[in-house]
């Protein structure tokens, strides 16, 4: 604390009255600082509880979408080779499925032919032989797309495929290995029986 240069020992009022409005200013800013980390806190928690709500709200709507994506993609799919027109309609019918889908906050996403099979990315639903060691565990036949949360980039389902799964060609009769067959015992010819 100041004192007066007059009289000593006695205080100087102004100095002391500066020294108060410093220490209340420095304990304004820790409160305002303490009440914006509070603020951002709830700002948070306020944010998550959206998104769960939203969630939770929305994931039976999203559901029914799929379901939905799936049959107008089969039937597609199916009707792509009777009658073309008529698929590619059902086919546009799954697109704006797909566009409903993502107005959620979900992508939609299929299992490609030949891509390997990653495991969380894709639900085995069953195998295709092959004799061809390249297309082992790789997809085979897409059966349902995917679910992907866009916000987060977590898998929610995993597209359903067929994978390939190799198989050895079967060995035949006609590929018996011939050097087992000269490596057997050699017949003894007559003549040489007495020659000893």
């Amino acid at each position: 604390m100041g004192e007066f240069p007059d009289h000593p020992g006695e205080p100087d009022p102004l100095l002391t009255r500066l020294e108060r409005v410093e220490a209340q200013l420095a304990e304004f800013h820790r409160r305002s600082a303490h009440r914006e980390t509070v603020i951002d806190r709830l700002h948070e928690e306020n944010q998550q509880f959206r998104d769960g709500l939203r969630r939770v709200i929305l994931e039976p709507v999203v559901t029914d979408l799929l379901r939905l994506h799936d049959s107008l993609a089969r039937e597609a799919q199916r009707l792509a080779e009777d009658d073309p027109r008529t698929g590619k309609l059902m086919g546009s019918f799954a697109d704006d499925v797909t566009l409903a889908v993502e107005r959620c906050g979900y992508e939609l996403f299929p299992a490609v032919p030949g891509e390997p099979f990653t495991t969380g990315r894709h639900a085995p639903a069953g195998t295709v032989p092959t004799t061809d060691p390249s297309r082992d565990r790789t997809v085979a036949e897409p059966l349902a797309a995917g679910l992907l949360e866009i916000e987060t980039g977590r898998v929610r389902r995993p597209a359903r495929a067929r994978l390939y799964r190799y198989e050895a060609p079967p060995v035949t009769d006609d590929s018996v290995d011939l050097a087992l067959v000269d490596s057997g015992p050699q017949p003894v010819h007559p003549d040489s029986v007495g020659s000893e």
